[in-house]
């Protein structure tokens, strides 16, 4: 998409923001679009980002934690939840939730939300990148990944796919093909072909139901 907006002169902006902070924090500009291909972009002056890592620690060039952002844009807080305020905002640095990284030249790249990490085994699985490899099938519309409890691993990959129209795959093809792009502790254990996946009124993919599905039943 990217190229074929190049080659018709069509600029194209990401950008990466947060309700919190008014919108939008960071972009990438039209000319480092496919550069930087993935990346959300620099931070907009004078809003600072910063990338800690889950022992609280400033973390390196390239390397995962949350995202925290300050400046002027960010909410002095939530309106009566003083320990809502209290848990997101420390210091002025507004602990936005997500997951993500620096490059060695100040991009910001989001690689997910930090309540959707899946640890299976000690390994940190994201599941944004097997949603990308899934959906990167031409029979796969839509793909929710999540982890599930289990008793070997701590959590295991599950996934729930919606196909395309007309399309037939197997949930053991689809393992196949995510093997041939992931690291195999990033495979699907299991994958459940549906009809439809769960939204909420806005139309947003409701995670936790999906991952309700491999709760055993009371």
């Amino acid at each position: 998409l990217l190229e074929a907006c190049a080659r018709l002169g069509l600029p194209v902006a990401q950008t990466y923001g947060l309700t919190e902070t008014a919108s939008q924090v960071a972009t990438l500009a039209p000319e480092d679009a496919l550069r930087k291909l993935g990346s959300a972009g620099k931070p907009l002056y004078p809003n600072q980002v910063r990338i800690v890592t889950e022992v609280g620690k400033e973390a390196q060039a390239g390397e995962v934690g949350e995202i925290l952002v300050r400046g002027p844009v960010v909410t002095p807080g939530y309106l009566n939840h003083p320990e809502a305020t209290a848990a997101a905002l420390r210091d002025g640095w507004l602990r936005t939730g997500d997951l993500g990284y620096l490059d060695e030249e100040g991009y910001l790249y989001v690689v997910d939300r930090r309540e959707d990490l899946v640890v299976s085994g000690g390994e940190n699985v994201y599941p944004a990148e097997v949603e990308a490899a899934l959906l990167a099938h031409p029979a796969v519309a839509e793909a929710v990944v999540v982890g599930v409890p289990d008793p070997e691993w701590g959590q295991r990959v599950v996934a729930a796919v919606r196909l395309v129209a007309g399309a037939t795959v197997s949930a053991g093809e689809l393992q196949a093909w995510c093997r041939q792009r992931l690291a195999g502790y990033k495979v699907p254990k299991e994958i459940r072909i549906v009809a439809e996946l769960p939204r909420n009124a806005t139309g947003k993919l409701l995670r936790r139901s999906v991952r309700e599905w491999w709760e055993p039943s009371a």
